[in-house]
Order: C-alpha cells, then sequence, then structure tokens
C-alpha cells in the first residue's frame, strides 16, 4: 500500500509522516487486498490566525466504485489524523462489506438463473408431445436420408 501525504500551509516533518503512516497502517492494513494508494492532505486553513483550523483529507480510490474521502478539523493536526484515521478505517469496512456482499448476490443471481434456464430448458422438453418431439427428429433424418 503506497500512502501519498502532501501539506499546503506548513512545512510536513518527520514526525508528523511517520505518525500518519503508522495510524494509516494500523487503521486499513487489513484491507491492502483492495487498497493501494492513500492520499492524505494536510492544510492550515485559518493560517496564522490559530483556532480549531488543522484539516487532515484522507482519499482512498475503490477500482469500480467512487473514492472514499473523510476530512477531519481540529485545533491539534495529530488529533486530526488520529479521528480521520478511525472513520476511515469504519467507512472503508462498511464498503467493502457491501461491495463484498453485492458481488455475492450477483454471483448467486446468475447461477439461480443459469438454474432456472436449465429447469425450463427440461421442463419445455418434457411437456412437449411426443409426436413434436419426434417430427423434429423426424425431419432432420427425412433431410439426410435424401441426400
Amino acid at each position: 500500500m503506497r500512502i501519498n501525504i502532501q501539506a499546503r500551509g506548513f512545512e510536513l516533518t518527520e514526525a508528523l509522516r511517520l505518525h500518519t503512516e503508522r495510524r494509516l497502517q494500523f487503521a486499513i492494513d487489513w484491507a491492502s487486498d483492495e487498497v493501494r494508494t492513500v492520499k492524505v492532505r494536510f492544510s492550515d486553513i485559518n493560517g496564522p490566525r490559530g483556532g480549531n483550523d488543522k484539516c487532515c483529507t484522507i482519499q482512498i480510490p475503490i477500482v469500480g466504485h467512487a473514492d472514499l474521502i473523510i476530512k477531519d478539523i481540529e485545533a491539534d493536526l495529530y488529533v486530526a489524523i488520529d479521528k480521520a484515521a478511525d472513520r476511515i478505517e469504519r467507512t472503508l469496512s462498511r464498503k467493502l462489506e457491501r461491495v463484498r456482499e453485492f458481488q455475492h448476490q450477483r454471483i448467486s443471481a446468475s447461477e439461480s438463473n443459469t438454474e432456472a434456464e436449465q429447469d425450463e430448458q427440461h421442463s419445455t422438453y418434457a411437456t412437449q408431445p411426443m409426436r413434436a418431439r419426434r417430427s423434429g427428429h423426424d425431419a432432420q433424418a427425412q433431410r439426410h436420408s435424401h441426400r
């Protein structure tokens, strides 16, 4: 899993990068088969004025589905990272569960459709009058005998 981290409005320190990578590894490593990349964006909304303005945005692309995007704003960026990582873990879990459930339903539905079609073909053949079944066979035999 590749984690891409960028900061806007301030310098991305090594400690901040390591904390983010560690939290995300812990939160979503279980889904490494489905998650290839994670984008993390930090920004300081109010700049030097201060306040609850440190923003952490985590984006995870899911193949064939909309990206998961979680945004958290706090006064302390480390708290924002922790909260966003917790939320992305729960959201990712729900999303992947729905995707797997949908795929399972599609597979089950296609299998039952195939079985239903086979049953229908079998029952149609079985309910045809014997004469109708023979006439098709007889017509085929006559075509071969006139050659």
